[in-house]
């Protein structure tokens, strides 16, 4: 099943501002929250749909990528392991990346707490940071698409106690405020009557536990400071700045918090004879008088290898050869790119007197003179 446009699933223009599309995502998503509609599978998908519309459309780097390939620049392959976000996400990561959308209580004052328990079930831990990393590749690379080994120094997770920060099991107790839902509830009078609120928990920060003896390693936090080899594909026809996206490989969260996110910025290395445009390629041939005058056999380099070209002769300075299919690729296309020859007749800056001579001569000779054609 094809998906929907996700302009068209939250009811919003390309050009909408971010205030617009977050006030559109937060329309929707009341409209489908599970605690409105009790199993009701066709309105969680809806929900599930919408949040996965904002994730990608509240962010700048990712709505530009989906303007520009749509679903496809989402797709497992596009950016290596967990690939582009986007897509793919269960409600639990619904609550706890995009529950402040909503305002502190929102979903507790509004449908009784349902929503922010589901919330708080992924609310242990706080979520890691991202992180950004710059990734160099030549032409060739580029081209063809390459595989990565990349070491990045970041927090992982403490294998001693396995991220919850505690010296042992023993060492973990249910909060004692919030009997482990990570949420308290308050009831206030009003005019209107009496309402009710659900926060988080103050004593256990929403993780539903406390940790009486942290772990020495970690001092608790459930990570410590390493480095993390990661295996990084990139996609062919990748250009220089573009930014890729791999969840869940940035820091560790504590405490059992998920992982951030790791966001690979393209650098392309200057190739020493070929320059880049857009998808094509392009060379500077510069051939002698006589050569352009008789025609040559010439080679000259494409991305990944030489190629043999025939010059006929009477080429003029200015003329382009054409050798299709030796560019770039799009990136989750199918076009590809050409590689231009742009050919430079040389002409001589000091000549001796017996060249002179020579072409004094020639100049006199009708056959010399420019005659121009379309």
């Amino acid at each position: 099943m094809s998906k929907r446009d996700y302009y068209e699933v939250l009811g919003v223009t390309k050009s909408a501002s971010t205030d617009e599309i977050k006030k559109a995502y937060r329309k929707v998503a009341m409209q489908f929250h599970p605690d409105r509609n009790p199993g009701d599978k066709a309105a969680e998908e809806k929900f599930k749909e919408a949040a996965s519309a904002y994730e990608v459309l509240s962010d700048t780097d990712k709505k530009a990528k989906y303007d520009r390939f749509g679903h496809s620049a989402f797709s497992p392959g596009a950016g290596g392991g967990g690939g582009f976000s986007g897509g793919g996400m269960d409600m639990n990561d619904i609550f706890s990346q995009f529950g402040d959308v909503f305002g502190e209580d929102m979903f507790g004052g509004f449908f009784g707490g349902g929503g922010s328990r589901s919330r708080s079930s992924r609310s242990r831990g706080q979520r890691g940071s991202n992180l950004r990393i710059k990734l160099k590749m030549n032409f060739e690379e580029i081209a063809n698409g390459a595989n990565k080994q990349v070491k990045v120094k970041k927090h992982v997770l403490c294998t001693t106690c396995g991220g919850n920060g505690a010296k042992d099991k023993n060492s973990v107790q249910t909060c004692g405020t919030c009997n482990g839902s990570g949420q308290v509830k308050r009831v206030t009078n009003t005019f209107l009557g009496q309402m009710q609120t659900v926060n988080t928990c103050p004593t256990c920060n929403g993780e539903g536990n406390t940790v009486t003896a942290k772990c020495a390693p970690c001092k608790g936090e459930g990570r410590v400071y390493g480095e993390e080899t990661i295996s990084i594909d990139i996609p062919g026809g990748v250009q220089d700045g573009m930014q890729l996206s791999m969840s869940g490989k940035g820091n560790a969260g504590e405490r059992g918090g998920s992982a951030g996110d790791l966001i690979i910025m393209i650098e392309e290395e200057a190739h020493e004879s070929l320059h880049r445009d857009g998808l094509n390629v392009s060379f500077d041939l510069y051939i002698t008088i006589p050569e352009a005058v008789f025609g040559t056999s010439v080679e000259v380099p494409t991305i990944d290898a030489r190629a043999k070209i025939k010059i006929p002769p009477g080429t003029q300075s200015g003329k382009v050869f054409r050798l299709k299919g030796k560019g770039f690729p799009e990136v989750q296309g199918y076009a590809k790119g050409d590689q231009l020859i742009n050919v430079h007749v040389w002409t001589p800056q000091h000549v001796s007197a017996e060249e002179k001579a020579i072409l004094e001569k020639m100049q006199q000779s009708p056959n010399f003179q420019p005659k121009p054609t379309k």
